[in-house]
Order: C-alpha cells, then structure tokens, then sequence
C-alpha cells in the first residue's frame, strides 16, 4: 500500500470515529509506532486531525457555538477531565473566594470541592448554582444577566456582575490554547466574560484537556502568560507544554489513573 493510500485511510478514519491511536494504525497496517506518528505528524500539518499523546482527533472548526440544552447530568465522564477536575478542587483554601466555569469541567469539579472549609463560590451556570446548594459550608453568588438555553450566562449584565467582585481564584476553561495566541473560546460573550473574571483575580488557573491545547479558537481571550496554573492531562505532547511554560505558567499534568 502506497503511503497516500494509507494516509487517505486513517483520515476517512478519523473523520468517521472523531480520534483514532496509534496502536490502532500499527495493527491495521503493520507499521512501526515512529512510522505511524510520523503519519499522525504530517496529518497535523496538513490540518486534518490534532494530535494527541496516543494517536489524534478529528480537527473541530476554530467557530464553536454555545450547547443549546447542556445537561451535565447526561454528558460522558472521561477519566482526563474527572482528573484535571479533581486536580483543581484542590487548589481552593479556606474563606477563599473563587471563581468557579460554568463549563463540564467545572461540574465536574463538585464531588471534590472541601466540605472541610467555609468559603465562597460564584458561578455562572443556574445548573452548577443548583447542585452547590447541597453545600452548608459554602456561601454561593450566581451572575445574573440573560439566561442561554445551556443555563450558562455571560452577556453584559453578567459582565457587570463579576467586574464588581475579586477573587482569590479563578478557575477558566476554553476552546483553544497556544503559547502564541492564547487562550481562545468560541463566541465574543464569553471572551468577555472571561476577560472580566481574569482581571479580577488574583490567581488564575487554566483547566484544559491535552486535545485542546496546540488548537487556535475563533475569539482570543487573553495571553499564555496570564495564567498561574495551567492543568493538563497526560493526552498533552510534551512539544505543547514546553512553550506554555517558557511563557511562565506552571503546567500540572495530571497523571492516568
């Protein structure tokens, strides 16, 4: 098999599944694995798939629109995301005030927030306000403004909300992270919002899967270097990481459990 042959496979692949591994490619065309990352490396720079540690993901367009009906209660719990959320529950000390996303990884975050600590949350998401009411230790203020069917808000009267409040902590996600361009999301309400929460804390930690990182969404939200923390999973290439932390941000790479 011609090497076009095969590569024109493993993208039809990809495009069908969304990801596929490289032990995937070894067995399907008796390759070696420094072949079949080779393939995956020429993929990438021909903009097809994004790498990952153990093989690539389908390449989503850089304009990401907001979920319609987000219910966290029915979404998938990948181990990477449980991990980096488990992660960055513990970064929280006691009368802290923090700064909590409305995204999955910020629901995700709730098994593992302190039960042993009084301190205050705000949030974004009537959906995540909902679940922390179960919480006697924790005082919780949630942004008003215009409610998107995903229960999320960030339009400008959330806006105006957050630009009232400091925080000892933030805790951001996003579409898309490079050293170059920086944190990038998909829509210009929630770049906004986010712009408000990270100038007013005082530190700022990045929750991002290693599948989004080395990707460029459509709206900048601010640079690399902005963030304290960076929490990554063991999906990250250690090509990725190293430009992240040359702009000073520590990365926390979560290890697979």
């Amino acid at each position: 098999m011609f090497m076009e042959e095969r590569h024109q496979r493993i993208v039809d692949t990809i495009q069908k599944n969304g990801k596929i591994t490289v032990a995937q490619i070894t067995e399907e065309y008796g390759i070696s694995d420094e072949s079949a990352r080779r393939d995956l490396r020429l993929l990438e720079q021909r903009g097809v798939c994004k790498r990952t540690h153990g093989g690539a993901i389908l390449l989503q367009p850089v304009s990401v629109r907001p979920p319609v009906d987000r219910k966290f209660e029915e979404m998938p719990i990948f181990d990477n995301y449980k991990a980096i959320a488990c992660r960055a529950a513990q970064m929280i000390g006691e009368n802290e005030t923090i700064y909590l996303t409305g995204g999955s990884l910020g629901y995700l975050m709730i098994p593992s927030l302190p039960r042993d600590r009084y301190y205050t949350v705000v949030v974004n998401s009537v959906d995540i306000g909902k679940e922390l009411r179960n919480f006697d230790n924790i005082d919780v203020y949630l942004a008003g403004g215009k409610m998107r069917q995903s229960g999320s808000l960030v339009d400008s009267l959330a806006v105006d909300f957050v630009s009232r409040m400091h925080f000892d902590l933030c805790f951001i996600t996003g579409a898309g992270l490079t050293a170059d361009f920086g944190l990038s999301n998909g829509t210009d309400e929630t770049a906004a919002f986010q712009r408000a929460v990270i100038k007013n804390s005082r530190r700022k930690c990045l929750l991002m899967p290693g599948a989004k990182i080395g990707v460029d969404s459509f709206i900048k939200v601010c640079e690399t270097g902005v963030f304290d923390y960076i929490i990554t999973d063991w999906d990250c290439l250690e090509e990725h990481i190293v430009p992240l932390e040359e702009k000073g941000t520590a990365v926390i790479v979560v290890g697979k459990p």
